[in-house]
């Protein structure tokens, strides 16, 4: 190829997956007047769409600020239902946690919002924002980085074609393809444990209230929805899992009561289940030539803490705020060696905290040694004794700890 200037190419960014992470990262940076593509293998309306089907997901406070600043959150709120506690306990244990928001002088810990509504909403908003390409369906098949741009070959119903552009950013989830192309490798690590999820109606209503709930088989997580329904997610052995998934309604209904326990009342109305493998993975470096991983593609988390995708939101911010300093102070292209350096220095500790915690509360409850099922009730007893330890924890998993980017504290991109 002939010799190239970065100044001509076909976008300043391409954004590698067009899930959650990805287009919110688009609508993230409309603001800095780039000229921006997406490249989405799976059609939108496809069945076999991950990223927009019928889980939930619960935002953090950060998550909600970063779609409040985009402009997003009116959309997002009519349809989501605010978590203003949560109940933590142990199944045939003493000990037990609780966060409540007016402690922690918020009006909401977080919001939960159902993929799909949250999808909708993200793709709508798409057709807003000047310069953005959407190439979907289509696939990066292949990638050539150099000091000046990155190339991309995209494969499409129609054929193939090469696109150019200053910055390449891997948003393709857990099992990245093209953070394999562009050099970056994961260290996975199967739990052996698969997520069951679905919803269905308690006798009493939720209230704003979310429950971790850890059994000898795994924890459940019920999650408050809209029309006093709960969004459950149970995490147990594959075998296991496989079992339930054959269950009649009124079978596994049983089961889940039995596992939960009656502080809802009678669970009844189970809709459809679905089940998925858990892992934890993480990447050995964030950044490459001339690109970068976010998202799932950066870090795979348990849900057992449900920081997963608020995890994935911080990356999207922070990456918008080195881009955008960048270019401001310095007048630096997007994919500039120093921004992503300034990426990877902000990033890393965040990323390797979350994971630290998710992965270390999943060997903690999976441990059934006698004196550690004591040590773990004595400890949950403390959360709650010990002045000051609650209100780290909340601001923890509020998303709020630590150096946060503009977006995340509600100032919009300018």
């Amino acid at each position: 190829m002939s010799k190239f200037d970065a100044s001509q190419s076909d976008y300043d960014i391409i954004i590698a997956g067009g899930g959650m992470i990805g287009t919110s990262l688009a609508l993230a940076l409309a603001p800095l007047n780039l000229r921006v593509a997406i490249v989405e293998a799976v059609a939108r309306s496809a069945a076999q769409q991950p990223s927009f089907d019928d889980r939930s997901t619960a935002l953090s406070r950060s998550s909600q600020r970063m779609f409040a600043a985009m402009g997003l959150w009116p959309q997002i709120v009519a349809a989501a239902t605010p978590i203003k506690s949560i109940h933590v306990s142990e199944k045939g244990r003493f000990g037990f946690s609780h966060i409540d928001a007016k402690e922690q002088k918020v009006e909401a810990l977080g919001y939960v919002v159902i993929n799909r509504v949250l999808g909708q909403v993200l793709q709508d908003s798409l057709a807003t924002v000047d310069k953005l390409d959407v190439i979907c369906p289509g696939k990066i098949t292949a990638v050539s980085l150099t000091d000046q741009y990155a190339e991309v070959t995209v494969e499409e119903e129609t054929g193939s074609r090469q696109l150019t552009g200053k910055l390449l950013v891997a948003a393709d989830g857990a099992n990245s393809a093209v953070r394999e192309m562009i050099g970056i490798s994961a260290r996975r690590i199967e739990y052996q444990q698969w997520a069951v999820i679905g919803n269905l109606l308690p006798q009493k209503a939720p209230q704003n209230r979310a429950y971790e709930r850890f059994t000898e088989e795994g924890p459940i997580a019920i999650l408050p929805v809209a029309d006093d329904r709960a969004a459950f997610v149970w995490i147990l052995p594959p075998e296991r899992a496989n079992e339930l998934l054959q269950l009649s309604d009124d079978e596994f209904t049983a089961q889940i009561q039995e596992a939960f326990g009656y502080r809802l009342g009678t669970f009844s109305r189970v809709g459809k289940r679905a089940a998925y493998p858990l892992s934890l993975s993480k990447t050995n470096s964030l950044v490459s030539r001339r690109s970068v991983v976010v998202g799932n593609a950066a870090h795979g988390l348990h849900p057992v803490a449900a920081q997963g995708f608020n995890l994935g939101m911080r990356d999207v911010a922070a990456l918008c705020d080195c881009i955008g300093d960048g270019r401001t102070q310095f007048g630096l292209d997007c994919g500039r060696a120093s921004i992503l350096e300034s990426y990877t220095a902000w990033r890393k500790a965040d990323q390797e905290k979350l994971v630290w915690f998710t992965d270390g509360l999943v060997r903690l409850f999976r441990d059934r040694r006698p004196g550690v099922r004591t040590l773990r009730n004595i400890g949950m007893l403390g959360f709650d004794l010990v002045p000051g330890v609650r209100k780290a924890f909340a601001k923890h998993t509020m998303g709020l700890a630590g150096r946060l980017p503009r977006l995340s504290r509600g100032v919009p991109l300018e």
